[in-house]
């Protein structure tokens, strides 16, 4: 705690009676070059960094408002979850934080589920927060795609998953393992019936998650610089003694070794999606560019080749 920013300068401004109206987070530092970054021009640019073009994390809502034409969306209703199934506390009861990140970010839980159009193609979209809880699956995250799977086969709609997590919910214990088989069934009956299911990794996707559904896509994009992985780097070293390479759970060696298909560029991502959508529908051949090198979209967008 600092206490003379938490407790001495609020008592401090209720003496003299100054009320501040000036936001304190106004400038951001870039987690790649440093560079301290204006938070409305940051916020214009998506979250990336016009210097060196680092990818910082952005929240769930104003991805799907980058994603729909017209940032215009429809969310899927979820169906209410048990809180605390196991009665699990730590330093906090786990309902305590539950309280705390639903206040803090306004969501049920972890997961946003939506659909809109994407280039002229509905689409049904669902997204990780990482503000909440690291992201962490947990039931109501299980709920969630199971739910965006269903409607998706019901209207026979391409599915999108955006993942951002730290992995299972440990507060849910064998409750959130269970969400991994449970989830990858949802993704095969999307799969099983013809109709396109893409991933886009981003920062991190890691644990239960990337050991799951998030490696299922028939097509696995990610953003530049995303750490993708299971157990962390440090966790391996130990376990293994040997020194890892630079950057091995970055997106970039990710796909310079064939585990992903795409690194793009999120300011090229809603035309990246709706290209290979419309590549796995098979609609509108005509206008498709050939899938081969960069053609799958605009920008700096790289394809893993033989």
């Amino acid at each position: 705690m600092n206490w003379l920013k938490n407790y001495v300068r609020p008592k401090i401004r209720e003496l003299v009676g100054v009320k501040s109206e000036v936001p304190e987070n106004l400038w951001l530092q870039c987690g790649g070059c440093e560079q301290m970054l204006f938070h409305r021009d940051l916020m214009d640019n998506l979250n990336v960094c016009n210097n060196c073009g680092y990818h910082m994390r952005l929240p769930a809502r104003k991805r799907l408002e980058m994603l729909f034409d017209n940032g215009e969306f429809e969310e899927i209703s979820l169906p209410n979850s048990v809180l605390d199934p196991l009665k699990f506390r730590d330093k906090k009861r786990y309902t305590d934080r539950l309280k705390e990140s639903r206040a803090a970010t306004g969501r049920d839980d972890a997961i946003f589920v939506a659909h809109g159009v994407i280039f002229g193609t509905r689409t049904v979209v669902a997204v990780f927060d990482f503000s909440f809880m690291g992201g962490s699956m947990g039931i109501a995250v299980g709920n969630g795609l199971v739910t965006g799977s269903e409607f998706a086969v019901s209207q026979k709609l391409p599915f999108v998953v955006i993942t951002s997590s730290g992995g299972a919910r440990m507060q849910e214990g064998i409750l959130s393992l269970m969400q991994m088989p449970r989830t990858t069934i949802a993704v095969q009956e999307v799969r099983a019936k013809g109709l396109p299911y893409i991933v886009v990794l981003a920062d991190p996707t890691t644990g239960g998650v990337s050991a799951s559904f998030a490696m299922l896509g028939d097509i696995a994009i990610a953003e530049p610089g995303s750490v993708i992985g299971f157990a962390g780097a440090r966790v391996i070293e130990e376990t293994i003694r040997e020194k890892l390479p630079d950057g091995f759970q970055r997106a970039e060696y990710l796909l310079d070794h064939g585990m992903i298909d795409m690194v793009v560029n999120r300011h090229d991502l809603p035309k990246t999606l709706a290209r290979v959508i419309d590549l796995l529908l098979r609609k509108s051949t005509n206008n498709i560019m050939p899938v081969s090198g960069e053609n799958l979209g605009s920008g700096n967008i790289t394809k893993q080749t033989d």
